[in-house]
């Protein structure tokens, strides 16, 4: 099958994965900031306590690794399902709060340990099993779904809120995410016309012994060590990106349309990391786009106040921000067994978490000791290059081997080397 018929072929796959998605849980990253000021408002609560729904996120941690194991035996539709039978539901039960706070904290968790099965762990399985050639682009317009939805949604969403209040904010909420399951979970179950059975490569049981090989692993422990590095910085651009580049030099309006250029930046790193991906080396591709950003927390970090200059270096960390998801999931896919991907990429989301825990402390650290975002800056892009460097070297450690004569250890994608000791 060619580059393009691959799209041809399984283009309504890629929309179905696209609306799971952009529909699911995803839709709190953009929706959070419109219902904040209204349930502040009406229920008093603290805005620093309201700022801990930031930190919820990370009791899905321990539930990722069962979750991708899920998906991995029994198949990214039923997760799905699973998935989208609970997110709109929790949408529908926010809109039905007393005013507790800790009512809207429970609610939260209570999305997140089941809403990863609406993230990339479950879609971006469909992608690898269906696209070979042209995996990167294909990833990176799986991707592009959230935020594309996110612009159509988010306006909807806020002209109901001021229309009818946030309780039917909400309940639209809820409808959008349900008729969006049905349809993503319709999609990806179909075999598209003209296309071979996906093979199942459902993955066998992994013993305890297979399972601690697969962690001892140097390329699973590069892989997810190199997640972890390059998302420590990300609590920048989060939510502390504006006051960055006004720090560095830029006046309020430019500093606005520096952010845009950043959101822009991660549209077309997303774009040509796809393209790259399926042309050169992925440890390559790792290499240069994700440790180039480094440049721009460096400039950052300078006296250097040029305008041109905070704009190249927004560009540098833009094209990081949209070039990382779209590489861990395809070095996950290439480097281990496909039938354990939700499995091993399971790991990486977690370190992503985990990451912006570690993130967010640190920048509490040294604004605190410094009253500035520099040394930070200096951190961030020594932990950018250590991260790329951790990509990089994936490629010299070589893939697992898969040798016949332990099918259990073939179908984990382990080491057989490391399992016989």
């Amino acid at each position: 099958m060619t580059y393009f018929r691959e799209f041809r072929v399984n283009w309504t796959t890629l929309l179905g994965a696209m609306l799971g998605l952009a529909l699911g849980s995803a839709m709190n990253h953009y929706m959070t900031n419109l219902f904040a000021p209204e349930l502040i408002a009406e229920f008093g609560w603290d805005k620093g306590q309201f700022a801990l729904v930031g930190t919820l996120g990370l009791a899905s941690m321990f539930v990722v690794p069962f979750w991708g194991r899920f998906a991995d035996r029994y198949g990214a539709r039923l997760s799905a399902a699973i998935g989208f039978a609970v997110v709109p539901l929790t949408f529908l039960a926010f809109s039905l709060m007393s005013g507790n706070i800790y009512e809207f904290f429970a609610i939260t968790i209570f999305q997140n340990l089941f809403g990863v099965l609406t993230t990339t762990l479950v879609f971006s399985r469909v992608i690898v099993q269906r696209f070979d050639l042209a995996r990167g682009m294909a990833l990176s317009v799986l991707m592009s779904g959230a935020p594309l939805m996110g612009a159509i949604v988010v306006p909807l969403v806020g002209e109901v809120i001021d229309a009818q209040g946030w309780r039917a904010g909400y309940r639209l909420l809820a409808l959008i995410s349900l008729v969006g399951g049905i349809a993503a979970v319709t999609l990806v179950g179909r075999r598209p016309k003209g296309a071979a059975a996906a093979p199942a490569r459902t993955a066998q049981r992994l013993t305890g012994a297979q399972f601690a090989a697969l962690l001892r692993h140097p390329a699973f422990i590069l892989i997810v060590a190199g997640m972890f590095f390059c998302n420590v910085p990300t609590v920048l651009v989060s939510s502390q990106f504006k006051l960055v580049l006004m720090e560095s030099g830029a006046p309020g309006k430019l500093a606005t349309w520096l952010v845009s250029l950043y959101a822009m930046g991660v549209v077309v790193g997303r774009f040509l990391s796809g393209l790259a991906l399926d042309r050169i080396s992925p440890q390559s591709v790792a290499l240069a786009a994700l440790g180039l950003p480094a440049i721009g927390f460096l400039i950052l970090a300078s006296p250097i106040e040029h305008p041109w200059l905070l704009a190249g270096a927004v560009m540098l960390i833009g094209l990081a921000q949209g070039a990382e998801g779209d590489i861990g999931a395809y070095l996950t896919s290439r480097t281990f067994d496909i039938a354990n991907f939700s499995l091993i990429y399971s790991f990486l989301i977690a370190s992503m978490g985990l990451a912006g825990a570690v993130g967010s402390v640190l920048l509490s650290m040294t604004l605190g000791a410094t009253e500035r975002f520099d040394l930070f800056l200096v951190i961030a892009a020594a932990l950018t290059i250590v991260g790329a460097l951790c990509f990089f070297m994936i490629g010299r450690v070589g893939k697992p081997q898969i040798v016949e004569a332990y099918p259990l250890v073939a179908a984990s994608g382990l080491d057989p080397k490391v399992v016989q000791q």
